[in-house]
């Protein structure tokens, strides 16, 4: 099914842009609305007619510097008309996105932010492979540092040992799941209650839809005793498991703690807000006949403890941002080299024990230096995100598409043979011979590739043999005059580095298909 986005503009005129050719180039259906005065009734109506093949995301184009007000008014009616979508918003030729204005737009509750409508399909699929946001924008302040070492003086000694313990722990969870896990178990022994869980908050600037969902959760009773506002939901990881209680979606809304009794049901919410964000909430229950209500004693310890459990629960999402961020390509958002090996280490193990092919395409541009000697770097860069938003839709999910360096890109195709990869490849190459190239000032650039195709286990048996093999292949095409695919075919693997290719014998050979673009 065809990949489907809203895209929004302050203007009808705004909506013919290039931003509409970039993304259909990508094989991504846009539904196009006006936003600026619009009623969410309409909006609304619009996000009717694609039910058959719903969108993922929502696109707007700043056309216009914006202040905060204007922005998360925008959120708050995107959000209204598409409930859950992520927003990404995008940069305009008159209206350029720096540093601070981005930083303001991630403040106002958008997910992503394009630098440059070439980035866009690249940045799309990022959002579509993360659907769970990284944070929570709301507009409050953080809880003081000072919390951490607000322990109730009447706290017994035992209690402080266990605090301590639960609080260190923390430190060597290795994600969300691990710290709630962590946390929840040792609430279990700090305070008394038939049930603890920690729910994650899911990014939704509008304030009527909070989803919560379940992390981790420590309980002694069944889901058949459970009544109200509690739901039995299925959690894999976790066994039987709940849903949150209206309690802790009052306690996100608030942004403080709530404890209420529901149908005899004990209750207590906490949020759980670390640098200025809610990263989830901590609920407590208490049902047992005759259970007592949470005190003002427990609420503050219970608060003192958040506070670590929100830090841990912010440091685990920043960690896996940083190494998300190592191994992506800061540019076109494609994968970088050092995810190149660890991903073809993985497809390599994969395909000895099921007995497959993986083809690697290494994939130059032809003449790209006249681009930056021409029209400059800055237009260069441009030119090379909108290379990368036309190899994309070119390749399944399941292909890696990786900048190598400057204006070199490998494409892996997992469980791919020969046949098959030089189908993609001349497809990819075709494509790129047809596009014309704006470099983001609305220029008409012509480009052309070559391309290098190798073989595991034909032409290499490691993930730089591999890669050696199709770079080889490339050179091959540059060789052939260019704008064509080459083929290693010999039956050898490439000389190693202490193997001379002088004294390799006969040294590589190169298939060529005889028609007019010399596929090989």
């Amino acid at each position: 099914m065809k990949k489907h986005v809203i895209l929004v503009a302050e203007s009808p005129v705004e909506l013919v842009s290039d931003l509409l050719e970039i993304l259909s180039s990508a094989g991504i259906f846009v539904s196009k609305f006006q936003v600026a005065e619009a009623r969410n009734t309409q909006l609304q109506t619009g996000a009717g007619q694609v039910a058959q093949n719903p969108p993922f995301a929502v696109v707007c184009e700043l056309t216009k510097p914006a202040g905060a007000a204007k922005l998360r008014a925008l959120v708050e009616r995107a959000h209204s008309a598409w409930p859950g979508l992520p927003l990404v918003a995008c940069e305009h030729a008159n209206n350029p996105i720096g540093p601070k204005t981005k930083k303001q737009l991630m403040k106002a509750g958008f997910r992503a932010v394009a630098e440059s409508p070439a980035q866009l399909p690249a940045l799309l699929r990022e959002v579509e492979e993360n659907p769970v946001a990284d944070d929570f924008p709301k507009p409050f302040k953080s809880m003081p540092a000072s919390n951490a070492f607000a322990l109730p003086s009447s706290t017994r000694s035992q209690k402080l040992r266990d605090a301590f313990a639960l609080i260190a722990s923390l430190h060597f969870a290795d994600s969300q799941k691990e710290a709630a896990a962590m946390a929840v178990a040792g609430l279990a022994r700090l305070t008394d209650a038939d049930r603890w869980s920690i729910f994650a908050s899911d990014q939704h600037t509008s304030r009527d839809e909070i989803e919560l969902e379940l992390l981790a959760t420590q309980t002694a009773i069944t889901a058949k005793d459970l009544r109200g506002d509690r739901q039995p939901i299925s959690d894999s990881s976790a066994g039987s498991s709940w849903a949150a209680t209206s309690v802790a979606h009052e306690a996100v809304l608030k942004g403080e703690p709530v404890r209420k009794t529901r149908r005899e049901n004990r209750i207590v919410a906490l949020p759980l807000v670390c640098r200025e964000r809610i990263h989830g909430v901590l609920e407590g229950l208490r049902r047992r006949p005759g259970s007592r209500s949470f005190s003002q004693s427990d609420i503050a310890f219970l608060t003192t403890i958040s506070t670590s459990i929100a830090a841990a629960l912010s440091n685990s999402l920043r960690v896996a941002e940083a190494e998300r961020l190592s191994v992506t390509d800061e540019l076109t958002r494609l994968h970088n080299a050092r995810y190149l090996r660890q991903f073809l280490v993985n497809e390599m193990k994969r395909a000895r024990r099921f007995g497959s092919k993986i083809s690697a395409l290494f994939l130059d541009l032809d003449d790209f230096k006249t681009v930056n000697d021409q029209h400059g770097h800055l237009a260069g860069s441009h030119v090379l995100m909108e290379v990368a938003s036309v190899i994309l839709p070119s390749v399944r999910d399941t292909d890696c598409v990786v900048r190598y360096g400057g204006d070199e890109f490998v494409i892996i195709l997992p469980e791919t043979g020969v046949s098959e990869a030089v189908m993609v490849a001349d497809r990819i190459r075709a494509k790129l011979e047809r596009h014309r190239f704006t470099g983001g000032r609305r220029l008409h650039i012509n480009l052309t590739s070559s391309i290098g195709l190798a073989v595991f286990p034909d032409n290499a048996l490691s993930p730089h043999q591999l890669i050696a093999c199709a770079d080889r292949a490339m050179y091959a095409a540059k060789a052939a005059n260019k704008n064509c695919v080459r083929v290693m075919t010999s039956l050898d693997l490439p000389p190693t580095e202490t193997r001379p290719a002088s004294e390799s014998g006969d040294g590589p050979q190169f298939l060529r298909i005889p028609d007019e673009k010399f596929i090989s």
